[in-house]
């Protein structure tokens, strides 16, 4: 070897990797990132004009491989023979850690199957950025991903989570957050929340007030810009209220709602089934309410 010269590098044990890249900025990537995505054999990405960025940033050049939604059925097989003959492929997503709201899970599984190696080179996650900065409860959490983007769907979702005694991680684009902060706050209640966005990145910002406060705000002030994580309080373990004290919630809400807005104000204050609130709300005196209000 010639003096001054590097060594050669060694060749990276065949198998997939799972690498971890930033997302947002772009000194959040590890020692170790950098040196599978070197000396892998195969890079895979979802993006390759934004891979080809992070690549750049550090000096590295190398060919890369698309793999996302919309070509996995096609690009699975070839990625699966690279690996049948003993290649290194490092599957990299766009931004954060593969897997997670991110292609790649049906190949991980292909692998598990074959008996290919499959390990994780890890880092940032926005998840967990989010759910850090939000100061809620971390020690149980449930990452939902993405709701639906029609109202009745993401109502029906967030009705199938409501009772989680876990913090909700959810992502959602900023275009959208007004309208599922405010099915959020209609679904789940009264609770403590927060709006992360631009996480690692300059104007980084974490909002937290109750669910209504905050489709208040982004109501009146539009959505933000940047890639927005929402965190919300998880459904809070309490006693059931008595009769008497659903007779008086009942009362209060009748003031200002029909029957039916005043059953399902008090059903989701409560967490009581709304099938009782009803029935409270037909014993309760005909002045207070009426039956004949559809609800």
């Amino acid at each position: 070897m010639a003096e001054g010269s590097k060594p050669p590098k060694q060749a990276l044990p065949g198998g997939l990797y799972l690498v971890a890249t930033p997302i947002g900025n772009a000194g959040d990537i590890t020692l170790r990132a950098l040196d599978v995505i070197a000396r892998a054999d195969v890079l895979a990405c979802e993006d390759t004009r934004v891979s080809a960025k992070l690549l750049a940033a550090h000096a590295i050049r190398r060919t890369l491989i698309s793999y996302h939604d919309h070509n996995a059925a096609s690009m699975r097989p070839v990625i699966l023979e690279h690996l049948r003959n003993g290649d290194s492929v490092a599957l990299i997503s766009d931004a954060g850690t593969p897997l997670v709201s991110d292609p790649g899970y049906k190949l991980v599984r292909q692998c598990r199957e074959e008996g290919l190696d499959v390990t994780t080179v890890p880092g940032a996650s926005s998840v967990l950025s989010a759910l850090q900065l939000s100061a809620l409860p971390s020690d149980r959490f449930l990452f939902v991903g993405f709701l639906p983007p029609k109202q009745a769907a993401r109502r029906h979702a967030l009705e199938d989570i409501k009772d989680i005694k876990a913090t909700l991680v959810i992502m959602e684009s900023a275009k959208r957050l007004p309208k599922m902060l405010g099915d959020a706050a209609h679904v789940l209640g009264e609770r403590e929340a927060c709006v992360t966005r631009e996480m690692t990145k300059l104007f980084e910002e974490a909002r937290s007030e109750s669910l209504h406060n905050l489709a208040d705000f982004y109501t009146q002030n539009g959505p933000p810009k940047g890639e927005v994580v929402v965190v919300v309080e998880g459904a809070r373990a309490k006693d059931a209220p008595s009769d008497e004290a659903l007779d008086a919630l009942l009362g209060d809400a009748l003031r200002d709602h029909t029957l039916r807005d005043a059953v399902d104000e008090v059903a989701h204050r409560t967490g009581v089934a709304r099938k009782r609130v009803y029935r409270r709300a037909l014993a309760l005196p005909r002045e207070t309410a009426s039956p004949t209000d559809d609800a």
